[in-house]
């Protein structure tokens, strides 16, 4: 295997570490934002609009890339794999179902407090899942051969 062999097959360990803290990021920004104690209102509501919107396209996204790209790529590559892809993709729909509840409160004005609910528990099970993801498959990512782009598997952030 040369070099550059190498790197390409560790880049997507790394890769998803990457997108990873990424996500955190926006989801700490999100959070801020609404911590910040301004009242809601005016460029403080679009504030917050804006960073729960990107935040949860981002998330979104990254699963969904997941889901369609990575997800059987390593189920063909390691069948014994299956079921923990399975319960990975069962957070998926969980987190999106989470992700529905904000964008619905956002979209009705929701009080901050209602907001800081719905954004702590995508928080808690998005930490979970990350972690779980991670341990699973950190390594196994360090060996699949997947020649595709890391923004359609992983999502666009």
């Amino acid at each position: 295997m040369t070099e550059g062999e190498k790197t390409r097959l560790v880049a997507w360990s790394m890769e998803l570490r990457s997108v990873h803290e990424r996500l955190r990021k926006a989801l700490s920004t999100t959070q801020e934002a609404l911590a910040s104690g301004e009242p809601l209102g005016g460029s403080a509501t679009r504030d917050l609009l804006l960073f729960c919107h990107g935040f949860c396209a981002a998330l979104t996204g990254h699963h969904e890339g997941e889901d369609r790209e990575l997800f059987p790529a390593i189920a063909a590559a390691h069948p014994e794999l299956r079921d923990t892809l399975r319960k990975l993709e069962q957070d998926h729909s969980m987190i999106g179902h989470l992700i529905g509840g904000l964008q619905a409160a956002v979209d009705s004005a929701a009080s901050p407090d209602e907001l800081s609910r719905h954004l702590e528990g995508i928080a808690a099970i998005m930490e979970s899942h990350f972690r779980f993801e991670e341990r699973q498959l950190l390594s196994v990512l360090e060996t699949l051969e997947l020649d595709a782009d890391p923004r359609r598997v992983l999502g666009p952030l």
